[in-house]
Parts: structure tokens; C-alpha cells; sequence
């Protein structure tokens, strides 16, 4: 059992939630993901970790609430307790000291995943450019954790209401004809797939090394099911095991899109059922 030690709402339908954890604290690196469940007849869901305290043996999770799980995840309070905590999971972000600068890019809940990257690039000596974005300034999350992780954190919202109007992309490449192609050693983009695959639209003219962080379905995250399976560079990789890291340039976006829904008639009708009991129980209690 896996007590919530914090949690806390930082947008709408988006919580942060602090979990109690110890071993996996002390083993995480940038880029590791957990699986859990919340119950016995909970389904496991990967999540990736958003921050760690090895001394308090916690780790900081931060999800949304889209789909059933995630979204009875998200109902829960603090002093709770988690039924498994899987990990950490996944090959560890590529860290060094580049030749120049890295751009850490995250869109939406993507911001979550790429924290500890820009933290561990930066943490390595590298000069980190963030930058983050949102549909709304209402939506935009860790924007004080990002700053700290960065040496320079620009904002962008897609309705103008905070910072740049505009897309991610659009300050990516501002950032990059900025510092000038040869100077940006490597970006990290993490967000929603059709974010991911503009972000590499963007860089691949500039043959600016790109790393995107994919969510394919995962069921047991330990390479035996196959159902994470995604195409990079024309072969077959199973994310739970190579990844969730990949060669941006080099993934079927077009693919991986197909494959993340293939059960959204399922996912619907359980958040249907689940939304209809839960508001059984409401109103019984």
C-alpha cells in the first residue's frame, strides 16, 4: 500500500499528488515512469514522475482527469492509500553535458514529464531554454517549478491570455533561429502527440537532435504484452522497455496516433458507467 501524502488540484481537471515511496524515490532518474492501480479491480495505468524527494522517500505525480481511472485517481485525498506503485519503469533520459543548449519543450500535461529533465539537464552544467505551454493561462501548470529548472522559462497559451499567443512551436523556433541552429545541442518536446510531432516539423530542418517522450497503450510495461508497441525508424519498439524515449525524427506519428484510439468507444463507456455509480453514491451517501 502506497499512501497519497499530498494532493492538491492545479488546474481544472489537472492534480498533483505525492505518494509515498521510497525505493522508488532512490532509484529514479529523469525520464522513469511507474505503473499503478488503485485497487484490486483497478486497471494499471503508467505515469510518469514528476519530481522526487529521495530524503522523504516521496515521488510527485501530476495527471489529468480524462478517463475513468485518472479520473476516480483523482477523487482521492490525502492519507489514502494506493493499492500498487510499479517502479520506476522505462530507460532514464540521455543526460550530459551538450555542446550547447537545450531546449526542454512541454505542452499541457506534458509540462509534468519534462520537469525533471530540464532539472537533470541543468543539474549536468547544460544552459536550458523551457518552454511551456497551455490552451489557456487557466490550464498552465508548474510554471515556479519549471522556471527553477530552467536558466530561461518562456510561456506560451494558445488563447494569448499569458505569455506568447500562439503555439509551443512557434516559440521553439523563434528560440532556435535565436540562438542559432549550431548552438542548440538537443530539445526534449513532451506533450500531446499532435504537439510532439510539430515540435519535430520544426527541428527537422534544422537537423536539431529531438527526443519526444510517447503514451502508447501500456498494459504490463515490462515488454511481455506487446501493446505499447510503436514504429521508430521502421522497426518496432515496445515503449514500456526502449522508451518512453525515442528519436522524435524518426517515429510514425501517424501510426501512434491510431493506436491510442483504438479503445475509445471502451474508455468511454467505462467513464460513463463509472460517472453514473459514482453519482449513485453521492447522492445515497
Amino acid at each position: 500500500m502506497f499512501e497519497i501524502v499530498e494532493k492538491q488540484t492545479l488546474a481544472p481537471t489537472v492534480h498533483r499528488m505525492v505518494l509515498r515511496a521510497p525505493e522508488i524515490a532512490r532509484k529514479h532518474r529523469a525520464g522513469n515512469f511507474v505503473v499503478l492501480r488503485i485497487h484490486e479491480k483497478g486497471e494499471r495505468i503508467p505515469l510518469t514522475v514528476a519530481d522526487k524527494d529521495a530524503q522523504a522517500g516521496t515521488i510527485t505525480l501530476v495527471f489529468q482527469a480524462v478517463g475513468k481511472t485518472t479520473s476516480e485517481l483523482g477523487e482521492m485525498k490525502a492519507g489514502q492509500h494506493l493499492l500498487d506503485v510499479v517502479g520506476p519503469m522505462g530507460r532514464p533520459t540521455h543526460v550530459e553535458k551538450f555542446d550547447g543548449v537545450t531546449v526542454c519543450v512541454g505542452g499541457g500535461i506534458g509540462v509534468a514529464p519534462v520537469h525533471p529533465i530540464a532539472c537533470a539537464l541543468k543539474e549536468a552544467g547544460n544552459r536550458v531554454v523551457s518552454i511551456i505551454g497551455a490552451r489557456t493561462k487557466e490550464l498552465l501548470i508548474m510554471e515556479e517549478e519549471m522556471g527553477r529548472a530552467s536558466h530561461e522559462l518562456l510561456v506560451a497559451t494558445d488563447d494569448g491570455s499569458y505569455g506568447h499567443h500562439g503555439f509551443v512551436t512557434d516559440v521553439l523556433k523563434q528560440v532556435i533561429e535565436r540562438e542559432g541552429r549550431e548552438n542548440v545541442a538537443l530539445v526534449v518536446a513532451i506533450g500531446p502527440v499532435p504537439m510532439m510531432r510539430a515540435c519535430c516539423k520544426v527541428t527537422e530542418p534544422y537537423g536539431v537532435e529531438t527526443v519526444v517522450s510517447l503514451n502508447p497503450i501500456m498494459v504490463d510495461a515490462t515488454g511481455m504484452c506487446g501493446a505499447c508497441r510503436v514504429t521508430v525508424g521502421g522497426e518496432t519498439r515496445f515503449a514500456c522497455v526502449d522508451g518512453p524515449e525515442f528519436d522524435g525524427h524518426q517515429v510514425d506519428f501517424d501510426e501512434l496516433t491510431k493506436r491510442l484510439r483504438i479503445y475509445v468507444e471502451d474508455e468511454r463507456r467505462a467513464m460513463q458507467i463509472w460517472t453514473e455509480q459514482h453519482a449513485g453514491h453521492q447522492c445515497h451517501g
